[in-house]
């Protein structure tokens, strides 16, 4: 099955930062100055999948049409561009056409878990080709875990019939807090060993292209919302398993908050754990309320025979009252944490994800209840609560995203082109 996930194209085509173009020449594009003669900025053009001539790029640019001649050629050189058909002569021979190529280049996405790994081998429309999934132990630390990551990496290009040199780029998503800038773990509760572990460096030991880490929720909450929702601005995702975390997208961008930990819910209070214990030391914290782990030991607690949130699933999913009422009673501490969450950033939409959001309209219920009765009113008029659509290929769709939109920027666009001159 192929995963689709669609790009947002942005208006602006130009970078800051030596605004001068050198060759003077500019008009408006899309109704912004486009101020750059390069092959990156004139790509932008062709991000969208529509077909344009020279003469077309060169009237919406105000470039010669020597300049955007010399670009298309560069462009196509790198395979991002390839021809398109022709379009209507108004006399003479049919001008070409040409259009973005989004199967010339792939990129490799991984989704981290606790316990499993997920990588999908993408193209640059965000299709997945082919991927993989693995059970992996977070807690064995990062040589041997990435190890088996850059393995199964390298099985998928045969696996679709691809070749490593095609590839530009990788996105990694980790169960844990991540200073994004330099794609280091940073004190990460569930992955010892993995404290400013140079991710990055690692993984370029074995492909020498950009790596981009973040963490797993805020990935998460970037491909749910290319996939299933483009043009909600606000948009909260809530990830439900082992832990439990948000990835928060604000006027249409994620926030990552000064340090990387912005959305960090799992470790906010909720008012009936006041003699619970987590394990990052402080009590009544969300995750030691209403996590996988969590609800499978307050039902072992009371003789229900759980170990693990999958328990708990399969036991609601057979009909067992306790587990129901548990899974209701965790989406009624989630909408705790919510309701406060919504009155702040008055999101649109909150995606609940992760494993234990399989647990379907018993969690949602409970989450729903709480939001709704605890809300401002003017904040929930149009809020949506919703399951997540992209499931478990959330994370694979995010890092490709993240990899895609880095991979196609202007500048790297023209550094991908200057490789191949």
């Amino acid at each position: 099955m192929c995963y689709l996930l669609w790009m947002q194209q942005s208006p602006v085509l130009s970078l800051p930062g030596n605004a001068s173009p050198s060759t003077g020449e500019g008009t408006e594009a899309f109704g912004q100055p486009f101020a750059r003669s390069r092959a990156g900025d004139v790509f932008q053009l062709l991000r969208d999948g529509r077909a344009r001539t020279r003469a077309e790029l060169a009237e919406i640019t105000g470039l010669a049409r020597s300049t955007v001649a010399a670009r298309i050629d560069a462009l196509s050189a790198a395979g991002l561009i390839g021809p398109a058909g022709e379009a209507v002569s108004s006399g003479g021979r049919p001008p070409s056409r040409f259009a973005f190529q989004p199967s010339a280049r792939v990129i490799l996405a991984v989704d981290v878990g606790a316990t499993h790994v997920l990588i999908g081998l993408l193209d640059l429309s965000g299709t997945v080709l082919s991927e993989r999934r693995e059970s992996i132990d977070i807690s064995a630390g990062p040589t041997p875990v990435l190890d088996s990551v850059l393995e199964l990496c390298g099985q998928l290009f045969s696996q679709a019939g691809r070749h490593e040199r095609e590839l530009v780029g990788i996105g990694i998503g980790l169960p844990g807090p991540v200073e994004h800038s330099t794609g280091k773990p940073a004190s990460p509760p569930i992955m010892p060993g993995w404290d400013g572990f140079d991710v990055p460096g690692y993984v370029q030991k074995r492909f020498s292209v950009d790596v981009l880490v973040d963490n797993d929720v805020n990935i998460m909450a970037l491909g749910e919302r290319a996939a299933f929702w483009p043009n909600a601005g606000n948009l909260l995702f809530i990830k439900v398993a082992t832990g439990i975390g948000a990835g928060i997208i604000s006027g249409g961008l994620l926030q990552r908050g000064a340090d990387g930990t912005a959305g960090d819910i799992g470790h906010v209070r909720v008012p009936r754990g006041s003699e619970v214990m987590c394990r990052c030391g402080n009590f009544g914290c969300l995750e030691a309320m209403a996590s996988g782990p969590a609800v499978a030991a307050a039902l072992a607690a009371s003789g229900v025979p759980a170990k693990t949130g999958e328990d708990v699933l399969d036991l609601a999913r057979r009909g067992n009252l306790a587990a129901i009422a548990a899974m209701r009673q965790a989406g009624r501490d989630i909408g705790d944490v919510l309701a406060a969450c919504v009155n702040l950033l008055n999101p649109s939409v909150i995606v609940i994800g992760g494993g234990l959001s399989c647990a379907g309209e018993y969690l949602m219920a409970g989450v729903r209840e709480i939001v709704y009765q605890r809300s401002l009113p003017l904040a929930t008029a149009q809020l949506r609560i919703v399951q997540s659509m992209a499931a478990d290929h959330a994370g694979v769709l995010g890092a490709g995203r993240m990899v895609i939109d880095h991979v196609l920027a202007p500048a790297s666009v023209e550094h991908l082109v200057q490789r191949q001159q």
